[in-house]
């Protein structure tokens, strides 16, 4: 049997050298806390690890439910994970919205990747720019479910427009990773460009935004 000197513990071994040299185990250990039976917390985080075979990805979209099919995860457990997974998640949205200037895609996947990447089920979201094309305002206009969602246009231009807002970005994510837009996707960027050109509010791109990759309809040339 192998003896763990407590110094090499988690919690000691964070106070000892800090958080950045935990493994990913070793951090889920700290956060689970306790264990039961003859489950420590350091199994179960194994465990919960060798559930998402390593995947941070996957594992940033746990719910409460999923956390607790895990055998010694229950309600209080399962917050914790959640409300840490979402604390990691706002910083990257602090980080990514600090004046980003949006020059392509790829700038704006950055900013939006922390809002939409996690999510289980689609929500739709617009990106206020001004004209030195930095982001004013993130807004969320709807959810919907697992293969879909709806957008008033009248709704999203009135804020635009109340806002004083030069140009905008649209986004909403995919949760199946599949990355081709839909025939409601195309139509719905199509009459949001048309609208656009009536208030003089350039639509600069439209993103469909997965775990790890996004769809620009500028890049495809479909804003036209």
């Amino acid at each position: 049997m192998k003896i763990v000197r407590k110094e090499d513990l988690p919690r000691e071994k964070l106070a000892r050298l800090g958080a950045g040299e935990l493994s990913l185990v070793e951090i889920l250990t700290v956060i689970i806390s306790s264990g039961f039976a003859k489950h420590s917390a350091a199994i179960l985080a194994q465990e919960l690890v060798n559930s998402v075979d390593g995947d941070l990805a996957v594992l940033a979209r746990y719910n409460l439910f999923d956390f607790k099919k895990l055998k010694g995860i229950g309600p209080a457990k399962a917050a914790l994970l959640v409300a840490s997974l979402e604390l990691g998640r706002r910083r990257q949205i602090f980080e990514s919205s600090a004046k980003l200037v949006i020059r392509n895609s790829i700038d704006a996947y950055s900013l939006i990747k922390p809002y939409l990447a996690d999510l289980i089920r689609e929500e739709f979201w617009v990106f206020h720019l001004n004209r030195a094309s930095t982001v004013v305002l993130a807004e969320k206009l709807s959810i919907g479910g697992v293969s879909g969602t709806t957008v008033d246009i009248r709704l999203l231009y009135k804020s635009a427009l109340e806002r004083l807002t030069s140009s905008i970005i649209l986004a909403h994510n995919h949760p199946s990773n599949q990355m081709r837009p839909s025939s409601s996707d195309i139509e719905l960027t199509k009459q949001v460009v048309a609208a656009g050109k009536i208030f003089d509010i350039d639509v600069v791109d439209h993103l469909i935004v997965g775990a790890s990759t996004f769809y620009s309809f500028a890049d495809e040339g479909k804003l036209n």
